[in-house]
């Protein structure tokens, strides 16, 4: 297959120009040269936005991304770190099962009033647990002075 352009990138892989840009400025990509005014890319950038994307999906930073591609851009992916983001994955979706069950509860709660509710005031206790303990996990505002 013959050298891509960046329009011809962008086209195929549905990643606007000024992304490829960005992610060759963070090293994620590496253009081969210039026709013109236009990069270069090599075919087989394709297949690294594709890495790129579903890392992205998976919910991981470029940063850690570009940890998982070699310099000579082929995968270099770090098994237990895979395995740790799975983890977390299933974390985010029992969160999202509970809070989805509690909507759907609230929603066809018969009590007059949702405070009245005692799932729905035990939905509240969570949340504010929960709010309660991301807010530890953040570094401690300033002194206001």
């Amino acid at each position: 297959m013959r050298d891509l352009d960046i329009v011809e990138v962008a086209r195929r892989s549905g990643v606007p120009a000024s992304t490829l840009r960005f992610y060759e400025e963070k090293g994620l990509i590496t253009s081969i040269g210039r026709r013109g005014l236009r990069r270069l890319f090599d075919p087989g950038v394709l297949e690294r936005l594709a890495l790129i994307a579903l890392g992205r999906t998976a919910g991981f930073s470029l940063d850690e991304i570009a940890l998982m591609i070699a310099p000579d851009g082929r995968p270099r992916i770090d098994r237990q770190r895979l395995t740790a983001k799975a983890e977390e994955l299933d974390a985010t979706i029992r969160d999202l099962c509970a809070i989805r069950d509690g909507l759907r509860h609230a929603a066809a709660c018969r009590a007059p009033s949702h405070m009245e509710c005692p799932t729905f005031r035990s939905i509240l206790q969570a949340a504010a647990s929960g709010a309660r303990g991301a807010r530890k996990k953040r570094a401690p505002l300033p002194p206001r002075g």
